[in-house]
């Protein structure tokens, strides 16, 4: 499930605590994303992804500027509505990229993550 934005940022605190506690933190995470960054305290366990980083950042960008756009009713929801299956598609690759990544789907049984 990806996990990023607002999530990751209330997420890390907590991993940050564990941390603090002795466990042992492993973040999966696409390449390609907001804010979940490499730490001294996390293993990463990063994924390509068939997207860039602008990509990513005009899409969240694009979702903020569909609040100031002019139109009727019915143009503002149609472009919302195609804004936001574009968006899906995107997460839904991080996820299909996630599951067949057989190197880290073997580490991650391996490890019994």
């Amino acid at each position: 499930v990806p996990l990023d934005g607002s999530h990751w940022l209330s997420m890390r605190e907590l991993l940050d605590r564990l941390s603090q506690k002795g466990h042992e933190i492993v973040v999966v995470a696409p390449e390609i994303n907001l804010y979940i960054k490499p730490a001294k305290n996390l293993i990463m366990k990063m994924y390509p992804v068939p997207f860039t980083q602008e990509e990513l950042d005009y899409a969240y960008w694009k979702t903020s500027q569909h609040v100031f756009e002019k139109g009727t009713f019915l143009e503002r929801f149609l472009k919302t509505y195609e804004h936001a299956k574009n968006t899906s598609a995107m997460f839904l690759s991080t996820c299909t990229y996630l599951l067949y990544n057989k190197e880290l789907v073997r580490y991650l049984k391996e490890s019994k993550f």
